[in-house]
């Protein structure tokens, strides 16, 4: 038995609400398309170790946080324990980083960058530097506060803490 023809419906097109045409949305788009492009570089060159944004992101917080703990990461990556562990394998086994047991706790798992790691931080992270040095610039005086307030306001009130700590120049 053959199913009945599907009868020709017209569909129009529904203008999208007010709300999505406004200078919020824009922002919410420069946010979008301003991620793209930031990330891009970095990308291009994890591409060459078939590794991605996640292995960027341990190889970040470890370069920054040398003898973070394993614990420490997955708090603040915010990824499964699975996920954190293959790409923490494969940045071991390819010499990036490198794991050693805790001094007071030996149940802890720090982690530290090798040289070769900090190589790849370095060229990861150049890039970016310039995005955002020529960004702020172009912004003209006052911006490097604003954009702190910005991003800043844009976390989750309870978690503010946190990553102030975490992002302080002098690691304290």
């Amino acid at each position: 038995m053959s199913k009945p023809a599907a009868s020709p419906t017209k569909t129009q097109a529904t203008p999208p609400p007010a709300e999505v045409n406004d200078n919020l949305t824009e922002a919410i788009e420069l946010l979008f398309f301003g991620y793209r492009d930031f990330i891009s570089d970095p990308d291009a060159i994890l591409s060459a170790f078939e590794f991605g944004r996640a292995h960027h992101r341990v190889v970040h917080f470890v370069g920054r946080h040398p003898g973070i703990t394993v614990a420490e990461l997955l708090d603040i990556l915010r990824i499964t324990k699975q996920s954190l562990a293959r790409v923490l394998r494969q940045l071991i086994e390819r010499r990036f980083v490198e794991q050693k047991t805790g001094e007071k706790d030996r149940r802890q798992r720090r982690l530290y960058l090798t040289p070769e790691g900090a190589e790849l931080l370095r060229r990861l992270v150049a890039p970016q530097r310039e995005r955002v040095r020529k960004a702020l610039d172009a912004a003209g005086p006052g911006a490097e506060d604003a954009w702190r307030k910005v991003m800043l306001a844009l976390l989750n009130e309870e978690n503010r803490p946190e990553v102030e700590h975490l992002i302080t120049r002098d690691g304290k």
